[in-house]
Formats: C-alpha cells, structure tokens, sequence
C-alpha cells in the first residue's frame, strides 16, 4: 500500500483479499476493521470515501488484516459484539454471543414477566444472557456461574458497562456446585458446551482455533453430556413451578425427546431460533401440590 489510499480504494482492495483468502462476508470484515483502526463508526466510512490513510493508520490497518486473514474472529480483534442490542466485551476467554441465544432471553423474559425473581445462569461467558436479563427487566436478580476465571472477569466488566452490576453476583463455580441443594430459583438458564467431538473437527476455523473449546465441547457422541448432567440436578434448585430453559444444538432435540418424555413427560417443548432449528429446550417444573 502507498501514501495515496483512501478509504474506499482500501475498502475495495482488502474485500478482494478476503475473499481471496476465502474469509466470508469479506466487505462487511474490511469495513468494521478499517472502522476499528480509524476509529469511527462504518456509517462514516460511506461519507469519507476520499479521505487518505495516513501511514501509521496503514501500518495498524496491515496488522489487522494479516490477523483477520488467518482466520482470527473479527470480533477478537476490535475486542467486542453486539448482543441484544447492547455491546459486550470479547476476547478468546469467552465464546462470542450469536444471535440465535436472543431466543433464550426472549424466553426468559416471557416466562418472568415483571415480577421480582432470582435467576441462575450457568456457564455464563461473557455474561451475554444475565447482562440482557438485567438490562431489560429491573425486578430481575441473577447468579451467574462459570468455572472461567478470565471469563468471569469479562463478564464482571460487561455488567459495568451495560450499568447492571448491582443485579448480578457472579460466581467461580462448576454448573450447580456452589449452592446447597434448596430450591433457590424461579429460572435456570445456560449456553452450555454441546458440540459433539464429529462436529468439532469441521467447525469453521475461526471457532476451532480461537474460541475457547472448553466453551464448546459438550462431551459425548453428541455432544449432550454437559446438558445431560443439568437436567439430572436442576430440579433440586428449582422452586416449584419455574423453568430451565437450555440451549441446544442442531439435531440435538431428536435425541433428547425420547429421554424427556420419560422423564419429564408433558413439561418440556422446544423452541425454534429464527432459521426453524430447535434452538432452546424449556422445561417446567410442577407446582407442588
């Protein structure tokens, strides 16, 4: 690159090397990186298209493209993502928020209505759900879990930055082992690990080689050991009549219908995300009677 690139030759040339590169959405990548390194939003890029990089903007602008064309999440570089319309904090300690667990929040947020409830949230990452939780409804409460020290710390610092703090206590603690067995709750809620170790092998390979796979892997043929292991204990810190609500992965309610219906017959359905894929499992815990 020389002295005279403005931002849309720059644009247009680094959407041609992505692609080249075989990195996807190639022209929206160039744009939230070139905005990250200018930094301004991308709306500005399209009002300044004749505006000249000055050297030390190329020379950053050369770093982040040799990062994002080995594979490296777009979202790892600029160091966050949007979720819930709000904006988190990432970085390779935390699986980044995708849109399809904003089904689990709508969820929630239906089955708690407006009254006060304590909420537990396990494997909270960067705290996508108990922050959008918090954020929308003030007579909300969560504890939220994760055996992560780095990524409880990401999601300390999301609860700050969205103003929630005082509504979330998080925990370093491993699914259920920090509590006495009482139910606590009104709702449960988790993002676990449920890739199956077939799938991991063709995840694309800005999952496989920078997200956490711990985050990931769910143990198993397919991948439903983790989740298996919160629907034997969740009834014990669930108060009668509330919900857990988990999500799942593709495929991943056929093997559990059979498993449910005998052991939760007529509590449970699944919830589809926005693409018809059986996105969150709900299941409802009876009052007593």
């Amino acid at each position: 690159m020389d002295e005279n690139w403005t931002i849309l030759k720059v644009l247009q040339w680094t959407t041609r090397y992505f692609t080249s590169k075989g990195i996807g959405q190639a022209r929206a990548n160039a744009e939230v990186l070139l905005a990250h390194v200018l930094g301004i939003e991308r709306i500005q890029l399209y009002l300044n298209y004749d505006r000249p990089l000055g050297p030390g903007e190329l020379a950053r602008f050369r770093e982040i493209i040799k990062r994002r064309a080995a594979f490296e999440p777009s979202q790892y570089i600029v160091g966050k993502q949007e979720f819930w319309s709000l904006q988190f904090e990432v970085s390779p300690a935390v699986l980044i928020p995708r849109p399809e667990t904003e089904v689990l929040v709508e969820k929630a947020l239906e089955i708690l209505g407006e009254e006060d409830a304590l909420v537990l949230d396990l494997g909270t990452g960067s705290g996508a759900i108990p922050v959008a939780l918090a954020h929308e409804r003030s007579s909300i409460r969560v504890i939220a879990t994760d055996r992560s020290l780095e990524a409880l710390a990401v999601a300390k610092r999301n609860a700050a930055r969205n103003d929630v703090s005082g509504r979330i206590h998080f925990a370093l603690a491993d699914l259920f082992e920090a509590f006495s067995v009482l139910p606590h709750f009104e709702l449960i809620v988790s993002n676990p690990p449920y890739v199956s170790e077939s799938e991991y092998q063709e995840l694309a390979p800005e999952i496989s080689r920078y997200e956490p796979a711990s985050a990931l892997r769910g143990g198993g043929e397919h991948g439903l050991d983790l989740i298996r292991k919160i629907l034997e204990h969740f009834p014990k810190y669930l108060k009668p009549g509330g919900s857990l609500l988990v999500e799942i992965g593709q495929g991943q309610a056929d093997f559990l219908q059979l498993e449910l219906d005998s052991a939760f017959a007529g509590q449970f359905e699944f919830i589809p995300d926005y693409s018809g894929i059986k996105r969150v499992l709900h299941l409802r815990k009876p009052e007593e009677s």
